[in-house]
């Protein structure tokens, strides 16, 4: 490949695997607390149409991250209450939130389709933007993508250095002992489930206020549940999610690399790379035994009831 091709497949990379990136750090921090929350897809909808919707109708582009992530939150509090307080299975929660968030995304979204509003635009960062070759594909990105930069170590940081990730990271591991040390688990469950919620409507809103500048249905075309697996594939690390996100979002834009480069792989098998990649993931952690080696948190999916042992 030339110079010009690896410069763009790479920065297409970053630019691909951002609302991956944001999606599977709000998972991280959901799963980490012990829900699993499989409604991503569903909440990055209705972050990218929230978004969408407010930027047409106000123009500003930072009120519409803040609305998209709130109305991705409220999703996101419906699937805390519903296995937290009522403790119904947090996979059919999930899945109902999936359906809820592509559904009400479509209806309210129907007058937007094929509208045209303004996008976040690249920033170049100065002195970082000259650094030959890397400089233009990092430091000459939107905002967004220098969100994703920092955010990702920031909550590494959290979750590994301070007190209050140690203490979300108890709850995901032993509810009962956490309790008994005095950590309020159903409150620390509802905060981070709805911070993760809010992290899935910000890749949401990215797909439509910096990747396109448009609303289209069911836009996202799976990557919640790219998320879903992330997590797994990282570990339940972030910084290990930065690096999974860009991996993946690198596998989907390259098969436009390949097609410059006239390789002769079918475009719609090229399609296939980040999908097929996926379910090979999930093949490969599909047990409860290789979940729990890879580092899935004890009581991931598991009511919490202080009158039950855990």
């Amino acid at each position: 490949m030339s110079h010009d091709i690896l410069t763009s497949t790479f920065a297409g990379a970053i630019r691909s695997g951002t609302p991956l990136l944001f999606a599977t750090l709000g998972e991280i921090l959901a799963e980490r607390s012990g829900i699993l929350n499989l409604g991503v897809e569903g909440m990055m909808l209705i972050g990218a149409f929230t978004g969408f919707a407010v930027s047409y109708t106000t123009s500003n582009l930072w009120l519409a991250v803040v609305a998209a992530m709130g109305a991705a939150a409220i999703l996101a509090s419906l699937h805390a209450f519903v296995s937290i307080t009522l403790k119904v299975n947090q996979v059919v929660s999930g899945l109902a939130l999936v359906f809820l968030g592509a559904g009400l995304s479509g209806f309210w979204g129907q007058r937007f389709v094929g509208i045209q509003s303004v996008s976040f635009v690249n920033v170049k960062i100065p002195l970082l933007a000259e650094i030959p070759f890397v400089g233009n594909i990092l430091f000459n990105r939107d905002p967004l993508v220098y969100v994703g930069y920092v955010l990702a170590p920031f909550i590494w940081w959290y979750l590994y250095k301070t007190k209050y990730g140690m203490n979300l990271r108890a709850v995901g591991e032993a509810p009962g002992a956490a309790d008994a040390r005095g950590i309020n688990v159903s409150l620390t469950r509802y905060i981070y489930t709805i911070m993760g919620g809010a992290l899935a409507g910000l890749g949401g809103a990215y797909l439509s206020l910096a990747y396109t500048s448009m609303w289209v249905e069911n836009m996202t075309a799976g990557r919640g549940w790219i998320a879903v697996v992330l997590v797994i594939f990282a570990i339940w690390d972030p910084l290990l999610a930065m690096l999974g996100a860009y991996l993946f979002g690198g596998i989907s834009v390259l098969q436009f690399g390949l097609q410059v480069t006239q390789t002769p792989i079918p475009p719609n098998i090229m399609k296939m790379f980040p999908y097929l990649f996926t379910v090979l993931v999930m093949l490969f952690t599909s047990s409860e035994k290789m979940k729990k080696r890879f580092g899935a948190p004890s009581a991931l999916g598991v009511p919490y009831s202080r009158e039950e042992k855990t």
